[in-house]
């Protein structure tokens, strides 16, 4: 029986985690943690750059009816609105974006939202503001 391990410089233990350590990052493709000094270290000078797609864009990252700029725009409305904002109407789901200091961008494209309709999630939003509709079999 072969036994396979992520290295041959430390334990299974200590693989699982370091392997846990990044997890968050290599997911969100950002930090995760609250303090600086916890981020890994930038490659040196001289190394490769270490990416999550290192030769372009990662390939199907988006389900039917929407596009990767859709994903994108609505993963930014969804970063300023928590759950707990809906339901809510254009009117309040704005101000509860200003009170989490989202970007101006963000406030602009929430002030173009359908006046007296409520939104039950961040999907039925995106759709009001014109991105696209994400199509489930």
């Amino acid at each position: 029986m072969v036994v396979e391990r992520g290295s041959d410089k430390h334990g299974p233990m200590r693989d699982e985690q370091l392997k846990h350590e990044v997890e968050g990052m290599l997911r969100s493709g950002r930090s995760t943690h609250a303090e600086e000094w916890a981020d890994p270290e930038p490659s040196a000078e001289g190394d490769p750059d270490v990416d999550r797609a290192p030769h372009g864009s990662l390939v199907g990252g988006h389900p039917e009816g929407i596009t990767a700029d859709d994903v994108e725009g609505r993963s930014e409305l969804a970063r300023h609105l928590t759950p707990g904002a809906f339901p809510g109407t254009g009117e309040t789901l704005r101000a509860h974006a200003l009170e989490s200091h989202a970007p101006d961008s963000v406030l602009d494209q929430l002030g173009g939202a359908p006046t007296g309709r409520e939104f039950a999630n961040i999907g039925e939003l995106w759709v009001a503001l014109g991105g696209g509709h994400e199509e489930r079999p």
